[in-house]
């Protein structure tokens, strides 16, 4: 069992590992060796009634397309249904047809980077949403009606290395003055994870603010190493020591300073 995500299992045995990911009744399943991969799904079928499906195409609206060069994922058909199930030429929508707007298009950040800002920049305002929101949120339907397959890409040749980028502005949202953050992480060349988010208080300056974004930064770098470590993998952040790392979200700070110098 994983040390982060309890919903993952795997098994060595010999020079091949298997590696089991569990969503509620949903199973995804591959390994190193197909007589490993085939004996797990034949005695799971023994076990419980279930249906393979096959290489992995489709999983919870997102859409997989495996290569040798690599794998591309993307949420064009789940695109096309909130384009349709939000009738772009139809009257203001209420509160709750707002939230239901913003709710899809949140979960379709997964694997669209690009809308990340906006939509969550318009989430701001479900309380009380008002038509120029709702026009906002449109907009960004729009963007998506002429670009619903842009997904993400795995190159198979990518090195194991982790790099992460962040950026903060200063008091820039004007109704309560707080800053937002942003920040990404590449595994090799490949985007793995990215956020924008408010911050939770008000800083008092540019270097508070970077604090507290380079703070988020390597909270995710944490997790993310732990995660990777399930899988056998050991790896270093580039540029910057483990220790260091660990040292920053522990001492606040103190920490954070030194993380920056």
């Amino acid at each position: 069992m994983g040390s982060v995500d309890k919903t993952l299992f795997l098994l060595s045995r010999g020079g091949d590992t298997l590696i089991v990911q569990i969503y509620v009744d949903d199973i995804i399943f591959g390994g190193t060796s197909h007589a490993l991969v085939s004996s797990f799904a034949e005695q799971m079928s023994k076990e419980f009634e279930m249906s393979l499906m096959g290489e992995l195409q489709f999983f919870l609206g997102l859409q997989i397309k495996q290569g040798l060069e690599g794998t591309f994922v993307h949420q064009a058909k789940y695109t096309r249904d909130i384009l349709k199930k939000f009738n772009m030429d139809g009257e203001a929508v209420d509160q709750k047809e707002f939230r239901g707007m913003i709710g899809s298009l949140l979960y379709l950040t997964a694997t669209r980077s690009d809308i990340q800002f906006t939509v969550c920049l318009c989430a701001r305002y479900q309380a009380s949403p008002r038509i120029s929101h709702c026009q906002a949120v449109k907009c960004i339907f729009r963007y998506l009606k002429f670009i619903p397959e842009l997904g993400l890409w795995y190159s198979s040749g990518s090195s194991l290395s982790l790099r992460g980028f962040l950026d903060a502005d200063h008091a820039d949202y004007r109704i309560d003055r707080k800053s937002t953050s942003g920040t990404c992480q590449l595994l090799g060349t490949s985007i793995v994870s990215w956020s924008s988010c408010k911050q939770a208080s008000v800083s008092l300056s540019t270097t508070e603010i970077e604090y507290i974004a380079t703070g988020s930064c390597c909270s995710q770098f944490l997790w993310m190493k732990a995660t990777l470590s399930d899988f056998g993998l050991r790896l270093q952040v580039e540029g910057v020591d483990n220790a260091l790392i660990k040292g920053a979200i522990e001492s606040q700070w103190t920490g954070l300073i030194a993380l920056l110098v």
